[in-house]
């Protein structure tokens, strides 16, 4: 399998506790060998940005707008698409998983697509709805992701005992 893409997602105006909760989530994306993918604004986006490139991850801006000097100052890899919300699907197609922290309505249709796709979405503070695994931490979001990860390269059925 190439390198995991975990994208977080959630508010552009993120208050302190889910700013800090997406901060420490980029940096154990970027820690874990992942790459990490958001919608390059604001808020929650910037936040994991920060995390993950402070500690040397690769980060993937999707923008919705056309201008990649848009994206926040810690994007390391700009995609303007000049889509709007419509970005929001290129998101959750570009993920292997999402990680939802708090978020409106973008973050709801982000979950609504990823979960048709039968992405894993794992969420801090963020809608309570079928099929999101509800998370306390951005450290156990990390640990399910890696629990999603370790059953789809080793199914159980596969295993040696």
């Amino acid at each position: 399998m190439n390198r995991p893409i975990v994208a977080v997602i959630g508010t552009a105006d993120a208050s302190a506790e889910l700013a800090d909760q997406a901060f420490e989530g980029g940096a154990l994306i970027a820690k874990a060998g992942f790459t990490l993918v958001t919608g390059g604004l604001t808020g929650v986006m910037e936040s994991a940005s920060r995390g993950a490139n402070e500690a040397g991850g690769i980060v993937v801006g999707i923008l919705p707008g056309g201008d990649a000097q848009a994206a926040n100052a810690f994007v390391t890899i700009p995609i303007p698409t000049n889509m709007g919300h419509a970005r929001n699907v290129i998101i959750a197609h570009t993920a292997d998983m999402l990680i939802a922290v708090g978020g409106g309505f973008g973050t709801l249709s982000e979950i609504a697509v990823a979960r048709k796709l039968g992405k894993p979405v794992f969420a801090i503070s963020s809608w309570e709805i079928a099929d999101a695994h509800p998370v306390a931490s951005a450290p156990e979001a990390i640990e399910a992701c890696q629990r999603y990860l370790d059953e789809l390269i080793f199914p159980p059925q596969k295993r040696k005992n």
